[in-house]
């Protein structure tokens, strides 16, 4: 679609506020009539001197190294001649009509926009430390942990039989987890731990929810796979007790946390600046819904093909750490960049698949 468009060479960078000016080899500062001298045609579209010099500064070191010559740089300018050869002949036949090229074209364009909407109003660097401290205090329990410890048991009633099973689990039947579940299974009286297999879940030293005796002797196990002797829980009930994880615990700072929260303050205002951006498109629109109608679409469900068209809508933002520009899905690939899958030519405007 972009072949079908005159360029706009009036403008160069030395227009652009804040851009610094591009450089001659020798130093001297290019002006704007030079940066639009035309260096070649294709019918109406005309490639300048700017536009050669930008796509090839675009490119890595390791490209752009390679584009020194005047051979070299010949070869770059009929790659961009092949692609509006390519383009214009596209649209002769009517390819920029087509559904699936202009449903690709508007992809590329709400990405753009987006990107364009959200870059120039969230940054990471806008997130205050007040912003990731008053995070923090709300959320400390993420970063400072008591030492916690998993384990299973096996209940009983009786002192006289929690030893005998507790000789059982700490020999040979209970060295592995099977072996004690299946002791769980056997011996526990306690049915709400029994369908789990005895499994008690984590729990640290504050917990309320285990008998206090049955709590120390947890955390008193040395390792895991270590099985206890018999407990008494005080309150009529005897565990066998076997550690199956261990939690130690951990106490993060503000500092050594701001960055993990920054970005997630981050990802959070970019997922809302998105929200709020299309709910306000939305509100600009008239949109019309047959319910009636949508219940009649038929969804072939026989089996899933994946036809490597992708998806309409546009992700949410996910930007990575380190990345704070990392929020929506890079465009695919447009055959006027030079791509790493093209460097054994040093080109892809040549439209080869």
């Amino acid at each position: 679609m972009t072949g079908c468009q005159q360029r706009d060479t009036s403008s160069t960078v030395e227009e652009r506020p804040g851009a610094k000016k591009k450089k001659k080899g020798n130093g001297a500062p290019q002006t704007v009539d030079e940066l639009a001298t035309p260096l070649a045609k294709v019918d109406d579209i005309v490639i300048t001197l700017g536009e050669l010099q930008e796509r090839i500064n675009r490119q890595s070191p390791y490209i752009r190294a390679r584009y020194t010559s005047p051979e070299q740089k010949k070869e770059f300018l009929e790659s961009m001649i092949r692609f509006e050869v390519l383009a214009k002949e596209g649209v002769r036949r009517g390819l920029d009509k087509d559904p699936e090229v202009i449903r690709t074209m508007k992809q590329v364009m709400i990405q753009k926009l987006m990107r364009d909407e959200l870059d120039t109003k969230i940054t990471a660097d806008s997130i205050t430390d007040a912003e990731m401290k008053a995070y923090y205090d709300a959320n400390v329990s993420e970063y400072v942990k008591p030492d916690e410890v998993r384990a299973s048991a096996i209940v009983v009633k009786n002192k006289a039989q929690a030893e005998r099973v507790a000789l059982e689990a700490r020999g040979e039947a209970g060295k592995t987890n099977k072996g004690f579940r299946d002791l769980v299974a056997k011996y526990s009286t306690d049915d709400a731990t029994k369908i789990r297999g005895g499994d008690l879940r984590y729990f640290d030293a504050a917990t309320t929810e285990l008998p206090a005796p049955v709590v120390r002797a947890a955390l008193a196990l040395g390792q895991t796979g270590d099985v206890s002797q018999a407990i008494d829980a005080g309150n009529g009930t005897f565990y066998i007790l076997k550690q199956t994880g261990r939690r130690r615990a951990m106490t993060k700072s503000f500092e050594d946390a701001k960055a993990q929260i920054r970005t997630k303050l981050f990802r959070d205002k970019r997922i809302q600046g998105q929200k709020d951006f299309v709910e306000a498109a939305r509100a600009k629109s008239t949109i019309e819904v047959d319910e009636a109608m949508l219940a009649k679409v038929r969804i072939d469900t026989s089996q899933a093909v994946d036809t490597g068209q992708g998806s309409d809508l546009v992700p949410p933002p996910a930007p990575g750490p380190g990345d704070p520009g990392g929020d929506l899905n890079p465009p695919p690939p447009m055959m006027d960049d030079v791509g790493s899958g093209a460097e054994g030519r040093g080109m892809s405007e040549e439209g080869n698949p």
